[in-house]
């Protein structure tokens, strides 16, 4: 995988992430077979939560413990109001690039 397309996919992984646990919190198995249903942004765990350890130590999620139905309990990750204010910057952003690029796209030659 060229270089670019690994540093892009970083960004728009932890983009992606927060999406997903801004709808409802998350733990990081279900955050994994979730990503993983579009092979673009297919993850393994030993890069997911890395990523989700930063952003809890940068204060932009928190996480907490949740008994589970099925097996042990399970650490959760829901959005702090950080994360929140991070996530609309970001789309905001996304929005931006995609636009320009979808303008480059269109553009004659």
């Amino acid at each position: 995988m060229p270089e670019w397309t690994s540093q892009v996919r970083r960004g728009i992984l932890e983009y992606c992430v927060l999406l997903l646990i801004s709808k409802r919190p998350s733990y990081g198995y279900e955050l994994v077979t979730v990503l993983n249903r579009w092979e673009p942004l297919a993850i393994t765990e030993g890069t997911l939560y890395p990523i989700l350890r930063r952003l809890v130590k940068e204060k932009y999620l928190e996480s907490y413990w949740k008994e589970s139905e099925s097996g042990p309990p399970r650490k959760y990750y829901s959005l702090t109001a950080d994360g929140r204010t991070l996530l609309e910057t970001m789309s905001y952003e996304w929005r931006n690039i995609a636009e320009a690029v979808d303008q480059i796209e269109m553009q004659e030659r």
